[in-house]
C-alpha cells in the first residue's frame, strides 16, 4: 500500500504547529544557575597532597596540555643505620585548558587520586594565554568536587576495609582486656 501523497508534509506541519503553540522555557543564565548532572565534566581539580609526580597524566594526555616540573629531595633515614631515600617534589603543575579536550584520560590514569572532575564551568578568559591554570587555581577547584556517590547498601564490603576493620577490632579488644600484674607483684 503506497502512502498518501503529501502525508509526510502534513505530519511535519502538525509537529511544527504543536511546537509553536507551546510556551518556551528560557533559563536566564547569570541569574539562574543551571542544574548540572552529578558527573559533569567542567574543569580538572588537583589534590596536590596525593600527587607523587609520577608524570603518568602528562605522558598519557593526547593533547600534551599538562605541564609538570619537579625536583628530587633526599629524605633522611627513619631509623639509625637506615638508607636515605629520595622523593620527587612538585614545583609546577599546570593545565592549558585552551588545548584540553576534556577526555578525562589524565584523571583515569592517575594511580594516586590526585586529579578529579569539578563541575565548575565558569572560567572563561578574554586572553587565551590566561587559560593555562597553575596548581594554585587547580587546587581551588578541588573544593568544588562533589562527594562520591554512596555505596550500594547491599554491596559486599571491600577486602581492604574488612581487613582493616578486623585489625582495628582486635586492637580495641586488646586495649579493653584487664592486664594482670607480672612477677607476683601486688
Amino acid at each position: 500500500m503506497s502512502p498518501i501523497p503529501g502525508s509526510g508534509l502534513a505530519k511535519g506541519l502538525a509537529v511544527t504547529l504543536r511546537t509553536m503553540t507551546r510556551k518556551s522555557v528560557t533559563e536566564q543564565y547569570p541569574d539562574t544557575q543551571p542544574d548540572l548532572p552529578p558527573r559533569t565534566r567542567g574543569v580538572i581539580g588537583l589534590f596536590e597532597e596525593n600527587c607523587t609526580v609520577c608524570m603518568l597524566c602528562a605522558r598519557e594526555c593526547p593533547d600534551w596540555c599538562i605541564y609538570i616540573d619537579s625536583h628530587k629531595e633526599t629524605v633522611p633515614a627513619a631509623t639509625p643505620g637506615g638508607r636515605d631515600r629520595s622523593r620527587n617534589v612538585l614545583d609546577r603543575f599546570a593545565i592549558d585548558f585552551s588545548l584540553c579536550m576534556y577526555c578525562g584520560i589524565c584523571i583515569e590514569v592517575c594511580p594516586f587520586d590526585a586529579l578529579f572532575w569539578s563541575p565548575e564551568f565558569e572560567y572563561a578568559e578574554t586572553d587565551i594565554r590566561e587559560l593555562t591554570h597553575e596548581r594554585d587555581k587547580l587546587r581551588e577547584w578541588m573544593w568544588t568536587v562533589p562527594a562520591p556517590p554512596a555505596l550500594d547498601p547491599g554491596a559486599e564490603e571491600p577486602k581492604e576495609i574488612a581487613a582493616a576493620r578486623r585489625t582495628a577490632d582486635k586492637l580495641a579488644a586488646a586495649r579493653t582486656e584487664p592486664t594482670e600484674p607480672q612477677g607476683g607483684q601486688q
